[in-house]
């Protein structure tokens, strides 16, 4: 998968796994992980399906309605890179948080939906529940942030409860923060996710 990896100063800290939004580019989120985490590995990765030229992680049918089998297909390959990666650069796979906007934030929640200890963390951003009606692995201890629009016309807020709710029942330590910014990435809940990533993960 086409990707940037940029090499952090504290090995010690999480390989942050940055998923952009539909549209976006393996460029897009680099100026979170600056916020986020200065001193961590980034891997930033590019979807590999295309939209109408705009790159995504997996295909949908419509406005909010995925692709369930290319859905499941691409978080197994996704889950595959992780793997590669890790042995390529010379990370810990153990210890990786994603950082996902909007279709990156749905498949980094299809890679927990998936797979046990996939992830070591996650921050999803205006994220929807990925799939419906799978039993999800044992989440217990995975700190997971998920920010949210009370406005938000893509994602409502009770995709965003049920999604919460899932991911707890699945035993994941689950914090949502909800603003009134519509679908947009807000500096305000990066800032809040810092906090958050700050209090999972900081020294």
């Amino acid at each position: 998968m086409k990707h940037i990896f940029n090499k952090g100063t504290d090995q010690s800290k999480p390989t942050l796994l940055l998923l952009h939004g539909t549209g976006g580019t393996e460029r897009d989120l680099l100026p979170l992980a600056e916020m986020i985490d200065p001193s961590a590995n980034v891997l930033s990765v590019r979807g590999n399906v295309s939209e109408n030229g705009m790159p995504r992680f997996f295909r949908r049918l419509a406005e909010g309605v995925f692709d369930e089998e290319d859905l499941k297909f691409r978080t197994t390959e996704l889950n595959e890179f992780l793997d590669k990666a890790s042995e390529e650069h010379g990370f810990d796979r153990n210890n990786i948080v994603a950082v996902g906007y909007s279709n990156g934030a749905n498949i980094a929640g299809s890679l927990l939906f998936h797979f046990a200890k996939v992830l070591n963390g996650a921050i999803l951003h205006h994220p929807m529940v990925p799939i419906r009606e799978v039993e999800l692995p044992d989440l217990s201890s995975v700190p997971v942030f998920i920010t949210a629009g009370e406005n938000d016309p893509i994602c409502s807020p009770e995709e965003s409860k049920e999604l919460y709710d899932t991911l707890k029942g699945a035993g994941a330590k689950v914090d949502i923060h909800w603003e009134r910014n519509g679908h947009q990435l807000s500096r305000t809940e990066v800032e809040a996710a810092k906090s958050w990533y700050e209090k999972n993960f900081g020294e």
